[in-house]
Parts: C-alpha cells; sequence; structure tokens
C-alpha cells in the first residue's frame, strides 16, 4: 500500500510530462496576433506624435514598445516552424482569457469612472478568483495596490490619467 499522497485537480500526475506543443499553425496566430497588436499600437503612438530625439513626444515611448512588439512577432513566425515550448490552448487557458478580458473591460471603463475603482476591482478579481487568494488578503492588497498606483503615478509622477481624487 503506497503511503503516497494521490495529486490534486492542479496538479499534474506526472511531473515530467508537458502539455503538448502548439504547433506550427498555432505559433503563425500567435506570432500574427503579436504583429497586429504592436502595429495598432504604432499607429496609437504616432497619432500622438513622437517628436524628435531632443524633445520626445507623448508617443516616444509606445512607439518604441510597439516597434519591438512588431519586430518580436515578426522573430515568433520566423521560428514558427522550429519552436516546440509553446502549449496548446485547452481547458487551462481560460483563465488567462478570462484575464485578458478583465484588463480590456478595465481599459475600457478607466476613461469613463477613472483609475481608482476599476483598479481596485481588477486587482480584486485577479487575487480572489483567478489567483484563489483569501478574501481578507484580496480586499487588503487590491487596495494597498489601487493607493500605492494613486500616490505614484498621480501624486509622485503627475501623471494625467482619469482619477476621482
Amino acid at each position: 500500500m503506497s503511503t503516497e499522497n494521490p495529486p490534486t485537480a492542479d496538479e499534474p500526475s506526472d511531473h515530467n510530462t508537458r502539455p503538448p506543443a502548439a504547433g506550427t499553425v498555432t505559433n503563425l496566430v500567435t506570432a500574427t496576433v503579436v504583429v497586429l497588436l504592436g502595429g495598432a499600437a504604432l499607429a496609437g503612438a504616432l497619432s500622438l506624435g513622437i517628436g524628435s530625439p531632443s524633445k520626445p513626444g507623448p508617443g516616444t515611448w509606445p512607439a518604441l514598445v510597439s516597434t519591438a512588439l512588431i519586430v518580436l512577432g515578426v522573430l515568433l513566425a520566423a521560428a514558427a516552424r522550429r519552436t516546440d515550448d509553446a502549449e496548446q490552448f485547452t481547458r487551462t487557458s481560460l483563465p488567462v482569457l478570462v484575464a485578458v478580458g478583465t484588463m480590456v473591460a478595465y481599459v475600457a471603463v478607466i476613461g469613463v469612472i477613472g483609475f481608482e475603482i476599476p483598479t481596485a476591482l481588477l486587482a480584486f478579481f485577479w487575487l480572489r478568483i483567478l489567483g484563489r487568494e483569501s478574501l481578507r488578503t484580496s480586499i487588503v492588497v487590491s487596495l494597498a495596490a489601487t493607493c500605492a498606483f494613486y500616490a505614484l503615478f498621480v501624486g509622485a509622477l503627475k501623471v494625467t490619467i482619469p482619477h476621482l481624487f
């Protein structure tokens, strides 16, 4: 009779097994999404104005990050056939999709009601639902993070983001 505990639903039964590789098509789709995201972000950055090297505009850093995304997406596409470290989308991918969806919702409402309430709610959701933290930890950390972000971005850096207070 074995004294070993059986694996739970959250952990694989064999720690050495990997999920199936994504394959070339999935790798190309992923690379295409990265390039398209970088292109959309670059278009937004250019609309803000990138300025010059001596006097950067508000779109300078977004343009640099967007360009990096495009380059990385192209490199991902070039390595699509040789890459086997990406995993297939499975049921375990759902929390990632939920996290992306909640981030999209966050961005959509932040301009309307400010960043304080959406930030606290997003952090709470990620901690409590996706991270399975305790209720107390989720409340304390989400409120503390929101206060820290407020102090940093609004107070210290004087960033012009929509806020309530």
